[in-house]
This record gives structure tokens, C-alpha cells and sequence, in this order.
């Protein structure tokens, strides 16, 4: 099946008629952005197939706004060596016409002949569904159902299991169903069909496992029984023969010998400290000695130095004394160059700033000028503002109810028209001088009279006739006319005009004249920004600015004609002002030098007094020969410390103090670990004696005994009912995969169909169908081994790519069979990444050289490569024929919106 030609009318979006024509064989490309009407295009499509033609549900196809529109759709295909044409129209003149070469077929003939021809079936009432499009609705997809397949392939199973050549049905027919029917009765009582286990079967495993564990738990408890008699025989035995020897009293005994050695040891380490503290004493006096004679040998070469000091001091001291009559001379020119630069300064501030006033005042004389003017234009336009808006009230008028107004009007002249195409036309030709009477009105010689109304016709000499126009549509238009008429007065009287003309000039004048206020405001806002009084406030703030700057002018000093700039002045001020302190800064700085060297020669001689003092003192002799003497006792006393302290060390290392420590706590613990582990064997002689008691009197060994036979039973039970299931489990999975085989067989040729697709998107992959001839499984090559996954647990794009690879294995299944294939895809595969979409790219041309393809897009980039040219709708759009006189489409412009 080939479609050549699509021609759309009052469609949706397209409200004036869309020819497509020269489709070719095999892929057709229509692009264009969201909303230009691709979706729109697939919609009519299926309509003209789908819908009936006297259907009242399908007013979406109508354009948006206009509810009297007959959308119609005119398609051109060509099938088995025959041109077919398809002309459907729905709504307000309902009609369908098929032509088959010299044929024609009308009608709900026409509907079911191309319903047969393309294997898909109409509803009974309403609007047309998936479940009845059948073998279009698996081939024609909308816009994000490509992933979508088991729906429509479950509505066209029964059209493709005719092209197979069987029915399915047949095998579910076979003998071997009865038989798999009764294995899985008699499976089903022992397992589910998930392979878990039923109740009966399920009790007897709960049992058993019961059963054991109470047996596992007897076994352990005789164990554990068996084990405490053997340990309260070794615990007995330890107490005999460990505990009555009382083996802690012995390690408590150790420990008191090392305690007593320790004390000693301790005594000698006290004593080690304090001969120790009295070496350091010793070593510290000694230290303080021989400073005390070095301090005395030093002091000669002190004074010396001292000497030497107070020379440099006061020959310092005279130098500053010299340099201050050249500082003060100094400061003295800084400070008369200062104050006459602070002068000039001042001249030059006062001529800057009547240089300044004078300025302003010259800047607001002119300001005031401009704002007179500006005050007396601002003031004429005022007054003709207030004239314009005065007359504005008299031209106003409601454009909506002038606009309102319009279409009444267009109403009545449309309605005049349709009664002179539905009235009674009385066409008459009298004898000269003859006259006769029709309603009110006297006619004489020949005319025409429209009559919309029942009329009398007095002939006179004859009688009366009355006439009555034929058909409810003249009385109705004639109700119509007296409604449109009755608001058109109404709108009239509302408007106070006497006719729309009127309306229309008001609405001119009024136009004009809001045009000239707009002009005029503008010019206003343009000279008084913020209004005409406050550009004469301003006006009057200027004038009495202007009068308080003159007045500060007069008041400025006169300065002399040779006077520097202000800058220049203000430099001059400042590098007069860094001079003098720079002057001011060296003279404070020789004042605080001079000071210094006053203390430092103060200073300098008081030292040298006060160490030569020192020197001549009668007492100096007889201190350094004291300090001799105690030093010589100190080092006999550190001599005598030294080996008291070595002779004492070496008796506490033989002692070691650590060793015994570790002694003290070595045997306290054994002593406290044997006495604790005497009484918990004690206490746990007396815990097991009591708990073997208890445990004898239960008869543990009898219990044990009486559920093994129990448990023996039941495992005999247990295994024969699971010999039996898996026997079943086994005997239905054979009578299966025979079936499976039998089926695979009737699935072959569409098997072999979606191989050969799959191979240029999946190397070495598998999709399998199952009886009912949908796909289910994907099976693909992962690593050493294979991956398998159901598809609806695949990705949305690898979905979206099977889903077309299904579809397009069906219409080669179909087109061997003989049957018409066209292929239409609306927004395909827009979730496959670049790498699967050059695949699929190639998936596509190779189906396009069987069947043709209507592929639409928004995104033309993604499809350059696809061998196609492609027709952008909005090329085609902007290319509309001109509507022919009387089409509805010319008198509705604009296009709706659509979906992409």
C-alpha cells in the first residue's frame, strides 16, 4: 500500500485546506517544531480510516473556536495495481466516498470495505478506540508509544495469526492439553505454580522440620547431661587433691617476705634523697663563691671602662650644645615663610570664591530666562489640555459594544442574504393599468417579490390568496433576523447613535482627539516634567537663590589683580607647612639628643664615684679572703656527700627495689585467683549436682527414643510426596517443551523477521515470542556468558527500540501475507542515545525498501543521514492555494496550536 496524495480541510489547526502530494515509496520526513500540526497530520490519518463518518465524537478535529466547521480529509493510495481515493467529511455535512478504480463505494459500505482491506474494525457507538484499530494501530504509532506493543499486538493478534496461515488456537486444541490440563490438576495439589509447596505438602515439611529439631534438641540435651557428669567428676577430683592443701596461704606468706624488703629498701631510698639535696645545696654555695671572687676582680677593670664612658659622655654633650643656635634660626624662617604662604593663601580662597559666585550667578540669570519661557509655553498647553479633555466625554464611545455592534450587523447582512436563497420568490407581469395587492403593498406592471412570511395576494375581481413559503428554515431565519435586530437597537440606543457609520466616526473623533492629548501631555511633560506649579515653584526658588548669591558676592573683600591660583597657594601653603615642621621636628629631636647626653655625662660620673667607692673601701680585703676560706670547706663537704651517695646506690641496685614490687603483686594475685577458683569449684559441685538430679528425674534418654521413631515416620512421608511432585514437576516441563516446540514452529516466519532487524541493533541476540505471538524476552551476549531480561524491565529508549523492531517484523509478516503495510511513526525513538539511533537509522531505510514510511519529527538534525528529503510543514503551510469562493476557510484566519 502506497499513499500518494493527503489533502486536509477545516482541520484542527489547519483551517484553510493542506495538500500533500508526490509521497514517495519509501521513507517520507515531515519536520517541523512544536505545534506546526505533524501530530495533527497522523491524527487525520486516522481518522479517515478509523472514525465513522456519522460519528458525533470527534469534534476535536474541529478548529479551536469554531463549532460549525466540517473538517475534511481527502487521502490517495495506491493498492494490488488500483488507485484508491478516500474522501471523508464529519460534523456539519457528513459523507464518506471510496473510489476503486471505475467503483465507487459510499458510505458505512465504503467504511467496512477499507476496514476488511486493512484489518481493523469500528466501534458500535462513540468514538473509535485502540482496541478496535487493529492491524493500523500496530502499525501506526502516536506520539510516545513506540515502547507500547503488547496492547496493540494483543488487538491485532487475530489479523496476524491469519497471516501465518494457522491459528494458534489449533495447538491449544491438540491432545497434549488435556493430558498437561490433568498433570497440572494433580501438580497443584502438591506445589504451586511458582514451585512452592501447597498445604497438605507443606504440613508434612512443617512436621518433619518439627519433629527434627525437637529430636536435635533431646540429642543435645543428653550430650549436655553426659558432659556434666563428667565434669562434676573432674571438679570433685580438683577439689580433693588441689584445694585441701590450701595452696594460697603459701603465695600470701611469699609476699609478706617481699613487703618486709621493700620497707628497708624504701628507708635507704629516703636517706639516698637527702644526701642528694645536701650535694646540690653544696654545689650552689660553691657557685656563689667563686662568683662572689670573680665579681671582685672584675671590679678594677670596671672602673677603667667607667673612666673612658664619662670622657665620650661630655664631649657629646658640648657637640649638641653647638649645633642649637643653627636649629632655632631654622625654625625661626619656617615659621615667617609659613605665615606668609598662609596669606597668600587666604587671597587666593577669596578670588576662587568670587570667581565660584559670580558663576552661579551668571549660570542661574540664564536658568531663569529658560524658565520664564518654559513657564508660559507650560501654561498655554495647560489651558488647551483642559479644552481637549473638556470635549473628550462628547466623542467617547464603548468599542466593544461598537465592535459588538459590527458583527450584528454582519449577522443581519448574512441572514438577508440566506433568505433570499430560501425564500418564496412571486414573480409577476400585469396588464397595463391592472394592479394587485401583496401583504400591504400595491404592485403594478412585472417585477419579483421575495416572500420570507405568509402573505396575502388580493387580485381584485378575483379574490384573496395566501401564501405560505415552504420549510421550517424561513421561519427560523426569520426569528433569527428579528433577535439580530432587536440588539442591534438596543446597541444603538446604548450607543445614542443613529446607524454604525455614526458609531465608527465617534469612534474616529474620539481617537483623534485622544491622540492630541497624548501629543499635547507629552509636549507638557517634556517642559514641566513635574507639573506647572512646581516649575514656577522652581522658577521663584531660583530667583531668590540668584538674589542671595549677589548679596554674598558684595560681601566678599577685594583681592589684589597679581593673585596666584588657589591650587598654586594651597601648594605653597603646604610645602611652607612641611618646612616648618621638618624645623620644628629637628630642633625637638637635638632638645631630647641634648637631654640624653646631660643624663648619660650625670649618669656616667656617678657610676665612676660610686665603683671607685667601692674599690677604696678598708672591709674589700678581708671579704675576699673569707670567700677563699668557705669556698675550700664546701668541696671537702661535696667530696664527703659524693661517696656516701655512690656507696649507698650500689647497695639499692643489688636490693631491686622493682623486682620486689613485682614480687608483692605477683603473689597477691595468685594467692586471691587459687582462693577465688576454690570456691566457684565449691559452688559448681553443688550447680551441677542439683541440675544432674533434676535432669534424671526427667528421662531424657526415653523421650529421645520415642521421637526418632516419630521422626522416622515422617521422613518416610516427606520423601515419598517429594519423589511424586518432582515427577510431575518433570512430566509437565516435557509436555510444555514440546508444546513450546510445536508453537515455535507457527512462530517461526515472525521469528525470522525479527532477527533479521535485531542482528543490526544486537549482534548474536535473541528476542523470543511467545504463543500469543508477542515479544517477551531479550537475550544478548554479556562477557563470557549471556544476559536475558523481560522488556518491560529494559530501559525506556531500548524499549522504545524493540517496540519499533516488533512493529516492523509484523509488517514484513504481514506484507508476505499479502496484506496492505503502512508504516507511521510520530516523534519515534527521541529517548536513543546517538550510537543506537545511526543503528536504528539503518534498521529504518532497510524496512523502507518493503513498505513506506510517514516518519515525523521536531528534531530534523537527528534524521540528516537518513536518506530522505525532508518536507518542512511550515514550508507547506506558508505555501497554502488561496480558499475557493464560499469556503468556510476563508472566513476563519488564524492557525491553532497543536501538539509536536
Amino acid at each position: 500500500m502506497k499513499l500518494t496524495r493527503l489533502r486536509l480541510d477545516q482541520l484542527k489547526q489547519f483551517r484553510q485546506p493542506l495538500e500533500i502530494r508526490d509521497l514517495t515509496d519509501g521513507i517520507n520526513l515531515f519536520v517541523g517544531p512544536n505545534e506546526s500540526g505533524k501530530s495533527t497530520l497522523v491524527r487525520a490519518i486516522r481518522a479517515a480510516f478509523f472514525e465513522r463518518y456519522k460519528s458525533s465524537s470527534v469534534d476535536d478535529l474541529q478548529p479551536w473556536g469554531d463549532t460549525s466547521a466540517t473538517p475534511e480529509i481527502e487521502l490517495e493510495f495506491d493498492w494490488q495495481g488500483e488507485h484508491w481515493t478516500l474522501n471523508k467529511r464529519f460534523l456539519g455535512k457528513k459523507r464518506c466516498d471510496l473510489k476503486v478504480g471505475s467503483q465507487h463505494f459510499s458510505g458505512e459500505e465504503a467504511e467496512e470495505k477499507l476496514a476488511e482491506m486493512l484489518g481493523y474494525q469500528f466501534p458500535g457507538r462513540g468514538a473509535s478506540k485502540a482496541e478496535h484499530w487493529g492491524i493500523p494501530g500496530l502499525l501506526w504509532v502516536e506520539q510516545g508509544a513506540v515502547q507500547d506493543i503488547q496492547g496493540p499486538v494483543s488487538h491485532a493478534g487475530e489479523h496476524l495469526q491469519s497471516a501465518l496461515g494457522q491459528s494458534l488456537g489449533e495447538v491449544a486444541s491438540s491432545g497434549g492439553d488435556e493430558l498437561i490440563a490433568r498433570v497440572e490438576k494433580e501438580r497443584a495439589e502438591l506445589l504451586t505454580t511458582t514451585g512452592k509447596e501447597t498445604k497438605d505438602y507443606k504440613k508434612v515439611l512443617e512436621d518433619y522440620r518439627h519433629s527434627r529439631e525437637r529430636l536435635d534438641a533431646l540429642n543435645q540435651s543428653v550430650e549436655q547431661y553426659r558432659q556434666q557428669v563428667d565434669q562434676l567428676g573432674v571438679l570433685i577430683e580438683q577439689k580433693q587433691t588441689i584445694d585441701a592443701a590450701r595452696p594460697w596461704e603459701e603465695q600470701r606468706r611469699k609476699a609478706d617476705t617481699a613487703k618486709t624488703q621493700l620497707n628497708e629498701v624504701q628507708r635507704w631510698q629516703s636517706e639516698q634523697r637527702q644526701d642528694q639535696q645536701a650535694l646540690d645545696n653544696c654545689r650552689q654555695s660553691q657557685a656563689v663563691y667563686r662568683q662572689q671572687l670573680k665579681d671582685f676582680e672584675n671590679q678594677q677593670h670596671q672602673l677603667t671602662q667607667r673612666a673612658e664612658d664619662k670622657a665620650k659622655a661630655e664631649a657629646q654633650l658640648q657637640e649638641c650644645r653647638d649645633r642649637r643656635p643653627q636649629l632655632e634660626k631654622r625654625r625661626a624662617d619656617a615659621e615667617k615663610a609659613y605665615e606668609q604662604a598662609r596669606s597668600r593663601r587666604e587671597q587666593a580662597r577669596h578670588q576662587a570664591e568670587r570667581t565660584r559666585l559670580q558663576q552661579q550667578i551668571d549660570e542661574l540669570a540664564d536658568r531663569q530666562s529658560q524658565q520664564a519661557d518654559a513657564l508660559k509655553q507650560a501654561t498655554e498647553l495647560q489651558v488647551a489640555l483642559k479644552k481637549l479633555h473638556a470635549q473628550q466625554p462628547d466623542k467617547d464611545i464603548d468599542p466593544a459594544a461598537l465592535a459588538q455592534l459590527k458583527r450584528t450587523e454582519q449577522a443581519l447582512s448574512e441572514l438577508v442574504i440566506r433568505q433570499k436563497a430560501l425564500a418564496t420568490r412571486l414573480n409577476y407581469e400585469l396588464e397595463p393599468e391592472q394592479s394587485i395587492t401583496v401583504g400591504d403593498e400595491a404592485v403594478t406592471g412585472e417585477g419579483e417579490t421575495l416572500l420570507v412570511e405568509a402573505t396575502e395576494l388580493h387580485i381584485p375581481g378575483i379574490g384573496r390568496l395566501r401564501i405560505q413559503p415552504g420549510g421550517t428554515d424561513v421561519a427560523d431565519l426569520l426569528r433569527q433576523q428579528e433577535a439580530l435586530q432587536s440588539e442591534q437597537a438596543n446597541l444603538q440606543r446604548r450607543l445614542d447613535i443613529e446607524s454604525f457609520e455614526e458609531g465608527e466616526q465617534r469612534a474616529a473623533d474620539s481617537q483623534r482627539l485622544a491622540q492630541a492629548i497624548k501629543h499635547e501631555q507629552a509636549r507638557l511633560d517634556i517642559l514641566a516634567p513635574k507639573g506647572v506649579d512646581a516649575l514656577r515653584t522652581t522658577a521663584e526658588q531660583d530667583g531668590a537663590r540668584l538674589e542671595t548669591l549677589r548679596a554674598q558676592w558684595a560681601q566678599l573683600p577685594e583681592v589684589q589683580a597679581d593673585v596666584t591660583s588657589e591650587e598654586n597657594a594651597e601648594a605653597d601653603l603646604e610645602a611652607a607647612r612641611a618646612e616648618l615642621k621638618r624645623a620644628e621636628d629637628a630642633l625637638n629631636q637635638h632638645q631630647q639628643q641634648q637631654g640624653l647626653a646631660e643624663q648619660a655625662s650625670a649618669n656616667a660620673h656617678a657610676e665612676w664615684d660610686k665603683l671607685n667607692a667601692e674599690l677604696q673601701a678598708p672591709d674589700r680585703k678581708a671579704r675576699e679572703e673569707q670567700a677563699n676560706k668557705e669556698l675550700t670547706e664546701l668541696k671537702a663537704r661535696e667530696h664527703q656527700l659524693t661517696t656516701a651517695i655512690d656507696a649507698r646506690q650500689k647497695q639499692i641496685d643489688a636490693a631491686q627495689p622493682e623486682v620486689l614490687e613485682q614480687d608483692i603483686e605477683r603473689f597477691t594475685k595468685s594467692a586471691n585467683a587459687m582462693e577465688t577458683q576454690a570456691r566457684e569449684r565449691a559452688q559448681n559441685i553443688r550447680d551441677l549436682q542439683v541440675r544432674l538430679e533434676e535432669q534424671g528425674a526427667q528421662g531424657l534418654e526415653e523421650k529421645r527414643d520415642e521421637e526418632a521413631q516419630i521422626n522416622q515416620r515422617l521422613a518416610q512421608r516427606r520423601d515419598e510426596l517429594t519423589r511424586r511432585a518432582q515427577a510431575l514437576d518433570l512430566l509437565l516441563k516435557l509436555l510444555k517443551d514440546k508444546r513450546q516446540a510445536l508453537t515455535r514452529q507457527l512462530q517461526a516466519p515472525l521469528q525470522k523477521h525479527l532477527n533479521h532487524y535485531l542482528k543490526l541493533l544486537f549482534p548474536q541476540a535473541h528476542l523470543s515470542v511467545d504463543e500469543n505471538l508477542m515479544p517477551t524476552t531479550l537475550t544478548r551476549p554479556q562477557g563470557t556468558g549471556e544476559e536475558q531480561g523481560d522488556l518491560p524491565s529494559l530501559s525506556y529508549g531500548a524499549r522504545e527500540q524493540m517496540g519499533l523492531i516488533s512493529r516492523l517484523a509484523y509488517a514484513d509478516l504481514l506484507r508476505e501475507a499479502g496484506k496492505p503495510t503502512l508504516i507511521i511513526l510520530d516523534d519515534a525513538l527521541v529517548h536513543s542515545d546517538s550510537q543506537r539511533l545511526d543503528q536504528m537509522k539503518r534498521i529504518l531505510f532497510d524496512a523502507a525498501r518493503r513498505h513506506q514510511v510517514l516518519l515525523f519529527s521536531c528534531h530534523p538534525e537527528n534524521w540528516r543521514d537518513l536518506g530522505a528529503t525532508p518536507k518542512d510543514l511550515q514550508a507547506l503551510k506558508v505555501g497554502y492555494s488561496a480558499p475557493a469562493s464560499g469556503d468556510r476557510g476563508a472566513e476563519r484566519g488564524g492557525a491553532a496550536s497543536s501538539n509536536c
